[in-house]
């Protein structure tokens, strides 16, 4: 399993307030990324995996709505955290 738990407690740990406060926005941009990086791996290797790519697709498009919410609602954290993720907008 690429995504153990405690690699999830860890994340929300990092980017929420403590490791159940899963339902921070922060959080939630941390995981997608997370899960997105490692889609992103599976398919250099496999590029015929196009269940895996239509995910990769739908989950860019979920953080790409956190990122939007995150930004209208204070672009300072907004920018740390794009920075801090090593995510390009």
């Amino acid at each position: 399993m690429y995504l153990a738990p405690e690699k999830k407690a860890e994340l929300f740990a990092k980017y929420g307030k403590d490791a159940n406060d899963t339902g921070n926005t922060d959080a939630q941009i941390a995981l997608f990324t997370y899960r997105i990086n490692h889609l992103t791996e599976h398919l250099k290797g496999n590029r015929h995996d196009y269940n895996t790519e239509r995910s990769l697709v739908k989950l860019v498009g979920k953080r790409r709505s956190l990122l939007d919410y995150k930004m209208k609602k204070d672009i300072v954290a907004y920018r740390e955290l794009i920075k801090e993720l090593g995510i390009r907008k």
